[in-house]
């Protein structure tokens, strides 16, 4: 069962939320039948009231119907008295007292504004209803429906563009490419580097790297082999015919490719010393002070370099070039929608995630909400001051004006049988 709260919360919000068109269209409709019913339950009563008022001496029993109409006729002009007064002044007459709504204004936005600061917007009672609303459940699966992922990437995608687009661009590259060099200046060079070099030797990248650089050396020892037979020449006497040159060239070049095949295998002792040397050198770079600090050094002036200031622009600027390419802009919105996909299925699937998103949205909306309720209280008071006169009153006329009819019809039914009861009662006793 809901509670008053409750109720009273969906009927303020139905009246201050603006209906739509045809909504509207339909209330008035159903406004003016209502009147036109209870207006002609009052003609109903004269006609009756005239009627029996004539044949009340033909047939005395028509006094009793004669005081029901009577009596009907003054509940239902009480009832509209009282109902227009609400909104307007009967007939147009400034009587005191009437076109309640119009003149208290102010007071209706004040009202409404504390009633809603008090009884939804304290501490105690926001924490009991949003106790057991599910925030990021309702996230997630809103992100899983339909096209909410990519419509939202979409717009994300359009925003950043446009973001960009609207920046000064010589300011913002400044900005960021300052950024960009606090970031590398508070990064620590050699340790950085240790870890790099670390994970390089551990992966085997550096392997393949000393493996292609003894292809690439024996390769080059093929394709030069005149060059390096020019050389033995020159180094060696005259009397020495070309021909042993040659050859003595020839045994240089195999003998230098025999010992580069040799490096080729693992437990050759120069790749053990190189090992041995790539961990020192890792070591020391994650902690020799010496190297550190030369490793700052050699950053600093890597940094004050036109070249590297031009590099971080011109980087920037490529970023924001490339985001007006129809395919990378492409290519960003499937990212953040699946990145937007993932966050869905992680928030609905991982509990501990869930949970911890729903209990920081809590305190987030406590933290917020409660102590702006006074200002939540004002603007409320605001917007319904500045709505005009007319709007106000339509608004609430068609929220609550059917019911209003029906008081009128009651005050016509009801005014008649007590009408009917006193004079049935007066006459027993006369």
């Amino acid at each position: 069962m809901p509670s008053a709260i409750d109720l009273a919360a969906s009927r303020l919000r139905r009246v201050l939320a603006p209906a739509p068109s045809a909504m509207a269209g339909e209330r008035r409709a159903g406004l003016r039948r209502m009147r036109f019913f209870a207006t002609a339950l009052l003609v109903l009563m004269l006609v009756l009231f005239i009627l029996t008022s004539i044949g009340e001496r033909e047939l005395p029993w028509l006094a009793y119907l004669r005081a029901f109409a009577e009596a009907g006729m003054i509940g239902a002009c009480a009832d509209w008295f009282a109902v227009v007064a609400l909104f307007r002044h009967p007939l147009g007459l400034p009587i005191p007292h009437t076109a309640i709504v119009p003149h208290s204004k102010e007071r209706i936005g004040i009202a409404i504004g504390r009633f809603i600061a008090n009884n939804f917007l304290s501490p105690r009672v926001l924490a009991e209803r949003i106790r057991d609303v599910d925030f990021s459940g309702w996230v997630a699966r809103w992100i899983l429906r339909g096209g909410n992922a990519r419509n939202v990437a979409q717009r994300a995608t359009l925003l950043l563009q446009r973001g960009l687009r609207a920046l000064p661009r010589e300011d913002f590259n400044a900005f960021m490419g300052e950024a960009v060099r606090r970031g590398i200046e508070a990064v620590p060079a050699a340790p950085l580097a240790s870890r790099l070099l670390s994970l390089l030797w551990a992966h085997g990248e550096m392997q393949t790297v000393i493996e292609h650089l003894l292809d690439h050396t024996s390769a080059a020892l093929g394709n030069n082999r005149e060059l390096i037979k020019s050389k033995v020449a020159k180094q060696t006497s005259r009397l020495i015919p070309k021909w042993i040159d040659g050859l003595l060239a020839d045994k240089i070049i195999a003998g230098v490719r025999r010992i580069l095949d040799e490096m080729r295998e693992p437990g050759h002792p120069w790749r053990v010393e190189l090992a041995a040397t790539v961990t020192r050198l890792i070591d020391d770079l994650a902690t020799d002070p010496g190297l550190a600090a030369r490793g700052e050094e050699i950053k600093a002036n890597l940094l004050s370099t036109h070249q590297v200031t031009g590099q971080i622009d011109a980087l920037l600027l490529a970023i924001e070039d490339r985001l007006d390419d129809a395919a990378t802009q492409a290519r960003l919105t499937d990212m953040i929608e699946q990145l937007l996909i993932a966050i869905g299925e992680r928030l609905l699937n991982d509990a501990r995630i869930h949970d911890g998103v729903n209990r920081w949205l809590r305190v987030a909306v406590l933290r917020t909400v409660a102590p702006r309720r006074a200002e939540i209280a004002a603007f409320i008071r605001k917007v319904v001051e500045n709505w005009d006169t007319e709007t106000l009153v339509e608004r609430i006329e068609l929220q609550v004006g059917r019911d209003l009819q029906y008081i009128r019809i009651n005050g016509t039914l009801v005014g008649g049988l007590v009408g009917l009861l006193i004079f049935a009662v007066a006459r027993e006793f006369h």
